[in-house]
This record gives structure tokens, sequence and C-alpha cells, in this order.
């Protein structure tokens, strides 16, 4: 369910926002808005790490072992 709602999230900020008729006339997303969804996605897969993006290293100076 999560690969179907980070889909539709995708396809949706990809879409157009506004469609009319006859015209022909159709808007997009603001970039901003776009913006914001990829930010959304790339945290949400950010987030599956097991890691999370921290790293803890124990520091030995070299002769004090």
């Amino acid at each position: 369910m999560a690969d179907d709602l980070k889909d539709t999230i995708r396809e949706n900020a990809e879409g157009p926002a506004k469609a009319a008729g006859d015209s022909g006339s159709v808007e997009q997303h603001k970039l901003a808005d776009q913006i914001a969804a990829d930010r959304y996605l790339c945290a949400k897969e950010a987030a599956k790490s097991k890691r999370r993006g921290l790293a803890f290293n124990k520091l030995v100076p070299p002769g004090t072992a």
C-alpha cells in the first residue's frame, strides 16, 4: 500500500494541477509544490533506512592502545 501511495503522489505531482474543457487550457503544479512532493518522497525513503543517517565511530589515536 505504501508503494501505491508513493506512486500516486508522484503521478499527481507530475500531472497537471488544472485542466479545462474545449479551450484546452492546462495548468501545471507550482514548482514549490513539486519540490515539496519530491522532498516528502525522499524523506520517506530515508526514514526506511536502518542507519537513519547516523554513524558512530570510536576514534583511537595511534600509540595509545
